[in-house]
């Protein structure tokens, strides 16, 4: 595609920081530079027609993390860095609210449940015996006891009878948050392109020269903000890992409210306008969901319905409206990938999964490193 002089001009020339991905770190990151450089211009480059990977596909949980989860982070992080993790996903969250407001996204605070089904005494007994531990070395972050027992009253079957209730857990509508951000964006006069993924770039003297499937132009920065896609562009400790979804038509008066945990988060689910979304499923295969490819297979969709039937939703009917797919960044450890890569090339990557917690403050943290 050959293009005109007037697009060369108005959006391909002069362009002081690129973004590669319009999610929600690249979207931050964008907002941020735009406080720190007024005058510059900056142009955001997104390989979907909408923001792709997770950011628009995920479950809208504004988490930061479960009681299985906390522990299964101290066995490979010190208890300073869990309590790191934790506060950077609770101050990521503050950063988001305050940028769009609960009610741009919908945001609810419902609380959050973890779940537990027969196979999994021996972790529900850890849980409980390390619940009041773990509420002591985290108290500094909330200054208050995160995890509490709460009786099963959902009707959930081939569940333990009681739950680990987190009141601080809520969700947010994710389609209503990227819509505002992406309002705000452009709004502050930053340039996003869509559908134009980068395949390459060149660093140059002064300057990075970017080649796309469509075009090739010159950039003075180049920050890197394509989480699960990152390994197509950098060589950094992280790899793609696919969450599968799906949701069920509306349930005339669902009982259920608040975002759920089970199987040590390999499964997700909540309400949303009367319907059940379900996700996850990845444990089921792991090597499998090691992809870029947003697909569905029969074995995560098939043990979905099949969680919804015996377990969430035993004794009600339900119809599976929608299925479909993102990509999260993942890695040996929880921490994100927040660097410069080199003279001219930044990233922020490696989200871990949180990227609703943690992607306003990883976004601000790269443009950051411009400052």
């Amino acid at each position: 595609m050959k293009l005109s002089y007037w697009e060369i001009q108005s959006w391909l020339s002069q362009v002081h920081y690129t973004i590669v991905g319009s999610g929600i770190v690249g979207l931050n990151c964008a907002l941020q530079l735009k406080k720190q450089f007024p005058q510059a211009n900056i142009l955001i480059l997104e390989r979907g027609m909408l923001p792709q990977g997770a950011s628009t596909k995920n479950a809208g949980f504004a988490c930061f993390g479960s009681l299985s989860e906390i522990l299964d982070d101290l066995k490979s992080h010190s208890e300073d860095e869990v309590i790191e993790l934790v506060k950077k996903r609770i101050n990521g969250l503050n950063l988001l609210r305050q940028n769009l407001s609960d009610q741009a996204m919908d945001y609810q605070q419902l609380g959050g449940y973890e779940l537990f089904n027969a196979d999994s005494q021996e972790l529900y007994d850890t849980c409980l015996f390390k619940m009041d531990t773990i509420n002591e070395l985290l108290f500094p972050v909330l200054n208050e006891s995160i995890f509490h027992l709460k009786e099963n009253n959902f009707g959930f079957k081939n569940i333990n009878k009681q739950f680990i209730f987190n009141p601080f857990e809520g969700q947010i509508d994710t389609g209503k948050m990227m819509e505002t951000l992406l309002l705000k964006v452009q709004s502050a006069g930053i340039k996003i392109l869509n559908n134009v993924k980068v395949e390459s770039f060149t660093e140059l003297n002064e300057s990075v020269e970017v080649r796309t499937n469509h075009f090739q132009f010159k950039t003075n920065k180049l920050l890197i903000a394509t989480n699960g896609f990152a390994s197509q562009l950098i060589k950094e400790n992280v790899k793609p890992a696919r969450a599968q979804v799906l949701i069920t038509k509306p349930i005339a008066n669902l009982p259920i409210k608040g975002t759920f945990h089970l199987d040590k988060g390999y499964y997700y689910f909540r309400n949303i306008n009367n319907r059940i979304l379900l996700g996850g499923g990845r444990n089921l295969d792991f090597k499998a969901e090691e992809t870029t490819e947003m697909t569905e297979t029969d074995l995560i969709q098939n043990h979905l319905e099949q969680v919804l039937k015996t377990t969430i939703l035993p004794d009600i009917p339900f119809e599976i409206d929608y299925r479909w797919s993102g990509i999260m960044g993942v890695g040996n450890q929880k921490k994100a990938i927040v660097k410069q890569l080199s003279s001219h090339v930044f990233c922020g990557v490696r989200l871990g999964g949180m990227g609703v917690a943690i992607g306003s403050i990883i976004g601000k943290e790269l443009a950051q490193l411009l400052d």
